[in-house]
């Protein structure tokens, strides 16, 4: 099961401003989403950004924001992001594939990957790039996720997969700027 680049979409829950200070690494979970982010818009992968209660939560971090379509980012009340169909509204929605990263771990990117996997989608998560409050909860959410048929996997997984082949100038590019 691979993860196709016209068949998937990067969805980015819930990395708002007031939960993220309180995530374990956070900093690094931010670069590794901001990396994923980057390489998605050059490979021309369509992103989606959630944002739970933004009234209280704040808006997504700056970093992730910057440079996103307001269209792409959805604000929901519903801890998974699939639960009011919303989601699937928005362009990449329709996608078969959800290549997730966020927070928190054990919460709102359990809840949407369930709901995504009930579904019949495929799904797949960076491990790198999702966090919770505390590593017990994220290391349950990631076991219950895979439990249920999600794929935990790597940020350069994932790139080299939406890359598909070496030996491109889309490969050449993001090997000099992302793959270190």
């Amino acid at each position: 099961m691979l993860i196709h680049p016209q068949r998937s979409t990067l969805l980015i829950v819930d990395i708002q401003e007031r939960l993220f200070p309180a995530i374990e690494g956070h900093a690094a979970l931010a670069d590794h989403s901001a990396w994923l982010l980057n390489v998605a818009q050059r490979v021309g992968v369509p992103a989606l950004l959630t944002e739970q209660y933004s009234k209280g939560l704040g808006p997504t971090i700056a970093s992730l924001r910057d440079g996103v379509a307001e269209a792409a980012i959805i604000e929901k009340l519903h801890f998974s992001a699939a639960r009011d169909g919303e989601l699937f509204k928005r362009p990449g929605g329709e996608r078969q594939q959800f290549v997730i990263s966020g927070i928190e771990t054990h919460i709102c990117v359990l809840q949407t990957a369930l709901d995504l996997l009930a579904r019949g989608n495929q799904v797949f998560i960076v491990e790198e790039a999702v966090g919770s409050r505390r590593a017990t909860d994220k290391a349950l959410g990631l076991a219950r996720m895979q439990q249920a048929g999600a794929q935990i996997v790597s940020r350069e997984m994932v790139a080299f997969e939406w890359m598909e082949q070496a030996g491109t100038d889309l490969f050449r590019s993001i090997s000099r700027e992302f793959i270190r």
